[in-house]
């Protein structure tokens, strides 16, 4: 059965991500692509990459007719998809890409976003999209909330090993690098090749970042009391990607035993063998997700990483992830493609 698609936002790298995605899908067929300040152009003047695939042109989001349309991808910036979502028949699905509707608390939300929720009921309904952790959930959810492209990456690596409480919780530091695409595809001057090319630097540093919000949630949630990490995020000059190094108080082995065992029937988180850790390359345009473990050379320490796209498995891929579970159809439809190499 043909399912009817809308993409809002479709003018943004994660919209693109989606398009290349769904071109490969059985069941999905893509109806509407808006793109508010590109609308009537075609997706090929946007995005060339894409000229070959047959595609409705650009539209702005009021021109859609939602009756026709069984799944909304809303890949906006935070912010604009909670009053377009509210406003939705109920009969559409909806996965949203944005930072909207990750935090259950309207207080939190405010808190790390600086504005007030205007749908808190819709967001309390949400379900998180970590598929891995939420599938019963989305199975029956009308709206999944995708998470931060850097809050999956560091929750791939340590749910477990604190749900099995392996590893010292008040202790657990996250150093992640991020490829540029991260921060979106709006100009922005300190995002210009000659700006970036050569460099790297830290980015909302001393806790600041909005994606600690989600590890507060969903760890604190796991664990039963209140947890923080300390979590610095880097840009890096790669265009997509993201490793995230966890320093951690455990045994090495433990931890990488228990990570094997919660991954072992996942068709996209792959635990690497014991004293290997991956690379982006290794899962650049793809929705897997790459682990490593290995002990330090100080006693009772263990390093964890985790890699992978943050435009895939970190957002789109995701986000089709959760829209096949939603819809009923297999969970891995569209998304089986070998990473990019190199």
């Amino acid at each position: 059965m043909t399912q009817n698609i809308a993409i809002l936002g479709a003018s943004g790298y994660t919209g693109a991500e989606l398009v290349r995605l769904i071109a490969t899908h059985p069941s999905f067929r893509i109806v509407a692509l808006a793109a508010e300040r590109k609308a009537g152009l075609s997706m090929a003047d946007v995005f060339p990459h894409l000229r070959h695939l047959d595609l409705p042109m650009l539209c702005k989001i009021d021109e859609i007719d939602f009756g026709d349309v069984d799944l909304v991808f809303a890949a906006l910036p935070h912010g604009l998809s909670q009053a377009l979502v509210r406003d939705l028949p109920d009969t559409v699905k909806v996965v949203d890409l944005g930072a909207d509707f990750r935090l259950r608390d309207p207080a939190e939300y405010q808190k790390w976003y600086g504005v007030e929720h205007v749908a808190p009921e819709l967001q309390k309904s949400a379900v998180y999209g970590l598929t891995e952790f939420y599938r019963d959930d989305i199975k029956n959810a009308r709206l999944v909330a995708g998470t931060g492209c850097n809050a999956a990456s560091v929750q791939f690596a340590l749910r477990p090993l604190i749900e099995k409480n392996l590893i010292d919780l008040d202790d657990i530091i996250c150093d992640l690098k991020n490829g540029a695409s991260g921060a979106g595809r709006a100009l922005k001057e300190h995002m210009l090749f000659t700006e970036r090319a050569s460099d790297a630097a830290g980015y909302a540093q001393g806790g600041k970042h909005r994606h600690l919000g989600e590890f507060d949630q969903e760890f604190s949630l796991i664990a039963g009391r209140p947890i923080a990490i300390q979590f610095t995020p880097h840009l890096v000059p790669m265009s997509r990607g993201i490793l995230a190094s966890c320093y951690l108080k455990g045994e090495a082995q433990a931890c990488h035993d228990a990570l094997a065992e919660a991954y072992a029937d996942e068709p996209f988180v792959v635990v690497l063998p014991f004293g290997q850790h991956p690379s982006t390359g290794h899962v650049a345009g793809s929705n897997f997700c790459h682990i490593g473990v290995s002990a330090d050379r100080i006693s009772g320490r263990v390093l964890v990483t985790a890699t992978l796209d943050n435009l895939c498995k970190g957002s789109s891929g995701q986000a089709m992830q959760n829209a096949n579970l939603m819809l009923g159809l297999d969970e891995t439809a569209g998304l089986m493609l070998a990473p990019v190499f190199p």
